[in-house]
């Protein structure tokens, strides 16, 4: 008897549309805080328009090291984003801004306040011309205040925040990050900022105006910090590595010149720390219940923890740590992030093909949705690489475009 044919295979359903196709940001914004809003946003399908001046591009495409004189940065920052020129302050510029917003749901710029109503495309212009527009408006100190037309960049948020004076040795100077940190915390912000708006909009119909200040956000990562004075009149001093809320905490070298980092947050792995590093006689005092009181105790923990690990091996420590339970990671640079095994297995770095470049390795989007991920298309794209075909897409013809051209609009 011949056995009956095999059922055809069910055909594999079309691959979900990411999470905010459909939706358009014109990114005005340069130096990374408003661009990187923007960035996350294309990450997970928004059509992200970058609007920089013909003549004078965002200048992250000249920070940091180049390749064949591309800018690396501005591949990781560009991503997902289509170029556009525009100059807003002549008529023609101005007219397609206008044009464009009418098609958009966000607008993203970081100009000095006033500046866009200089231009005559202030709040009222703009909603006018759409209004379900979303305009988020990033700068060093916020749209208002006495502060708020100085220049403002992150290091000036780091330093006004109180961050730097926590950060660092205590019988050293104030330390900045040596990387953006307040324009990527105020980034992340912002993104936030404006799916907030967004979600309002579906409620109201109407779009609003997102104000981010750089000094904010990164006064909120702080924690508690405005709390503790307020009730307590407690000005936490820079500690280095150790923290005044528990320990052992820090960064131990190991036998053979590396370092690992070791935080005990949690009372049972202070008390699995102590057992693996032969010291299990400390858990018994009466301060070491309590992080607090294992802060005042810091020289006599780290000496029992740091004295262990400076015997041993980086990968002994890291796998008897793991053994125990206990928490601890190598501190790495960025050639060992880009060989560590979790961060391979997650894709964290992951890989582009890009035509000037060819393969490029970048950061991978910042979280995973399990059924509309976001992904890295493409990345940063030459200055003005789009502008025919966004133009064209609103109607404009190749004489239009000759004549926006001809006046420097473009």
């Amino acid at each position: 008897m011949t056995p009956p044919e095999p059922a055809p295979a069910a055909p594999a359903a079309p691959p979900a549309a990411p999470p905010l196709a459909g939706l358009r940001v014109l990114d005005l914004a340069t130096l990374f805080a408003g661009p990187l809003a923007a960035t996350l946003l294309g990450d997970f399908g928004a059509d992200v328009v970058k609007v920089e001046h013909p003549r004078r591009p965002d200048p992250s495409r000249g920070h940091g090291p180049s390749k064949d004189g591309v800018g690396l940065w501005w591949k990781v920052l560009g991503r997902n984003k289509r170029t556009v020129t525009l100059d807003l302050s002549t008529p023609g510029g101005r007219d397609i801004l206008l044009r464009l917003v009418r098609t958009a749901d966000v607008v993203v710029e970081n100009f000095r306040p006033g500046t866009l109503e200089k231009w005559d495309l202030g709040w009222p212009e703009l909603s006018a011309a759409n209004p379900r527009l979303v305009l988020a408006r990033v700068t060093g100190f916020g749209q208002f205040g006495p502060y708020a037309h100085r220049p403002g960049f992150g290091t000036l948020a780091e330093a006004m925040s109180g961050f730097a004076a926590l950060t660092g040795e205590p019988d050293a100077a104030p330390t900045l990050p040596p990387f953006g940190l307040a324009d990527s915390v105020a980034g992340l912000t912002t993104a936030y900022a404006i799916m907030t708006a967004l979600a309002a909009r579906d409620r109201t119909g109407e779009g609003q105006v997102v104000d981010t200040a750089l000094i904010e956000p990164i006064l909120a990562a702080l924690g508690p910090h405005p709390t503790w004075y307020d009730q307590l009149g407690h000005v936490q001093p820079r500690t280095g590595n150790r923290s005044q809320n528990n320990a052992p905490r820090g960064t131990y070298p190991t036998a053979d010149g590396t370092w690992v980092a070791v935080s005990t947050s949690a009372q049972s792995i202070a008390e699995r720390v102590m057992v693996l590093v032969g010291r299990p006689d400390l858990i018994d005092a009466p301060w070491f219940a309590t992080g607090e009181g294992r802060a005042r105790h810091a020289d006599v923990l780290d000496e029992a923890v740091g004295g262990w690990i400076a015997r041993h091996s980086r990968a002994d420590v890291l796998a008897a740590f793991e053994k125990a339970e206990a928490a601890v990671a190598p501190v790495q640079d960025v050639r060992d992030v880009m060989a560590d095994p979790q961060y391979q297995a997650l894709d964290t770095i992951t890989t582009v093909d890009d035509p000037e470049l060819g393969p490029l390795r970048m950061q991978n989007v910042l979280f995973r949705l399990s059924a509309t991920p976001g992904s890295v298309r493409w990345a940063g794209r030459p200055h003005g690489a789009d502008t025919e075909e966004v133009l064209t897409e609103l109607g404009l013809t190749p004489a239009d475009l000759a004549e926006l051209r001809a006046e420097g609009a473009v």
